[in-house]
């Protein structure tokens, strides 16, 4: 995910332990593995409720082998 605004590293205990990293042009991704659905909407409406400006959001397949065994 991308939002608007430069945000240091300690942002990543507010925003389900992702890892944040600002970048040049102004604004942060937000990225890591999230469990499942349930996990999204938390982490997006934890974004609102912090007042950031949400820029994109981007999903990523991680290939099985990488992610371990899951049902």
């Amino acid at each position: 995910m991308r939002v608007q605004g430069e945000l240091a590293p300690a942002w990543s205990t507010l925003l389900a332990d992702l890892t944040v990293a600002a970048e040049p042009d102004g604004t942060t991704l937000v990225s890591g593995e999230l469990a499942d659905q349930a996990a999204l909407h938390g982490l997006l409406a934890a974004i609102r409720d912090l007042g950031l400006s949400l820029i994109s959001v981007e999903t990523v397949a991680i290939p099985r082998s990488a992610s371990g065994a899951r049902g």
